[in-house]
């Protein structure tokens, strides 16, 4: 067991990106399916790119979104999407704005056009390789397709999904410092020598029920026996951007659900006209507001760990990268110090990991009930079932039969599904992925596989 330092380090500000996007990549367009991705690459993804390499940021990259990235011809049907149907969709709306005289509207549906034509003209800068752009700052991975692995049946189904993803990485992007997000922060102890057998050095958790909001343990790494050093993420410092009171539900930033007749935003969330330019003067005074809270959390030294999902800045939160980048120049300004996990790692010493620590995960409730409670309990036993009989083959388990467990053990068709967020869109999907592996186990249906660009490099104890 390592001892603390003499000395600690100053206290610091890890910032931690995980991105993600459940496999759309051939299974549907709108409302539900590729149209996620394609928004995402627009208003998310490459909007970041100007932002990554300023300061340290943590980027994890998930397999899953790796693969559709990677996909045959995808980004070619983004920039179909951008190029064809965003300005078709944008013309309609400005019509129909200066049809009822609203000028305000018209003029900030021309400024999302332009955006959009924008993001085109970036994708195609980058010759359609969106993966490669981001490969610098992916410094951490994730499990194939973002399964909740304590939800698994098997120590063999968790290892394909952990292998595999670990694979993968290092396939795409070579050099790996064992950085590994668990989906959804879902943890449990029983996880931990098998992530220590794959090689990952360190994880994030969520603790916040075992120690306590704002208690100073959470700005300490931890390790046990037994596997990855785990770092507390600081739910303190999260909740400022990610909960019901959150810099984005500010009155001047964009609201996110009310939608023209063609799916723009134009208004802010207190129902007034968007107006960009006192949006962005907005995510100044909350990056300055957001510096000094952390500021004032690691005064006494220690690391404060902010993990959101990438997507929420940019997509679900317009103005979030601009924030982000403020976030950025305001510490340098606050005197803050900004770290990646990986450097970390390697000057902070970590203290003994709780023992008998329960299963955690940053959803509702701080436990799995998001993904297993009733709403959705038919779901996580499908799966599990799935797992026992693809497991139970062993190596003659068809790869197609795998790659489809994979794509059922996915977190986001339980998540849509208890959320209520996209109809029966998944249902449908964890439906057909497990008809699909039964008739590959039985030696029946199609060859070609719908699945067949996802987790291209299987690995684990099966393979």
């Amino acid at each position: 067991m390592s001892t603390r330092a003499a000395k600690a380090p100053a206290g610091e500000l890890a910032i931690v990106l995980h991105t993600h996007m459940p496999y759309v990549e051939g299974f549907g367009t709108w409302p539900f399916g590729e149209e996620w991705l394609w928004e995402a690459i627009a208003t998310c993804y490459l909007p970041l790119l100007e932002v990554l390499g300023r300061a340290p940021i943590t980027l994890s990259l998930t397999p899953v979104l790796c693969d559709q990235l990677e996909a045959p011809r995808a980004l070619e049907r983004c920039l179909r999407f951008l190029r064809e149907i965003r300005p078709e969709s944008h013309r309609r709306d400005i019509a129909g704005a200066r049809e009822s005289r609203q000028p305000g509207l018209v003029e900030e549906l021309e400024r999302s056009a332009a955006q959009y034509a924008a993001a085109a003209d970036r994708l195609e800068e980058l010759g359609g390789d969106l993966l490669a752009a981001l490969a610098p700052s992916a410094s951490w991975t994730s499990a194939a397709t973002h399964a909740v692995l304590p939800l698994l049946a098997t120590d063999a189904g968790a290892s394909v999904q952990v292998q595999t993803g670990i694979a993968s990485h290092r396939r795409r992007f070579g050099d790996w410092a064992g950085g590994f997000w668990l989906p959804e922060c879902a943890h449990a102890s029983w996880l931990d020598p098998l992530l220590e057998e794959a090689g990952a050095r360190a994880t994030c958790v969520e603790l916040t029920d075992l120690f306590g909001l704002g208690s100073p343990r959470h700005l300490t790494p931890l390790v046990s026996d037994d596997g990855p050093v785990l770092w507390p993420i600081d739910r303190q410092t999260m909740s400022l951007v990610w909960s019901e009171q959150g810099y984005p539900s500010a009155p001047g930033y964009r609201d996110y659900h009310r939608l023209t007749a063609h799916h723009h935003h134009v208004w802010c969330n207190d129902g007034t006209p968007y107006d960009h330019q006192a949006a962005l003067a907005l995510t100044r005074e909350h990056a300055a507001d957001f510096v000094a809270r952390v500021c004032a959390r690691v005064r006494d030294g220690g690391l404060c760990v902010c993990a959101l999902d990438t997507e929420l800045l940019g997509h679900w939160w317009y103005e979030g990268v601009d924030w982000l980048r403020e976030v950025l120049e305001e510490s340098a300004r606050q005197g803050l110090g900004l770290t990646g996990l990986d450097d970390a790692l390697a000057v902070r010493n970590p203290e003994p990991a709780p023992e008998h620590a329960p299963t955690t995960s940053w959803g509702e409730g701080r436990d799995l009930s998001t993904w297993s409670g009733p709403a959705v309990a038919d779901l996580a036993w499908q799966a599990r079932s799935a797992e026992l009989r693809t497991m139970a083959a062993g190596t003659d388990a068809p790869e197609r039969a795998v790659r489809e467990l994979l794509a059922l053990q996915s977190s986001d068709w339980a998540f849509l599904a208890a959320r209520g967020l996209a109809g029966d869109y998944p249902r449908r999907r964890a439906a057909g992925h497990l008809q699909a592996l039964e008739q590959a186990l039985s030696g029946g249906g199609s060859t070609d596989s719908a699945v067949r660009h996802l987790a291209p490099t299987l690995y684990g104890r099966l393979y």
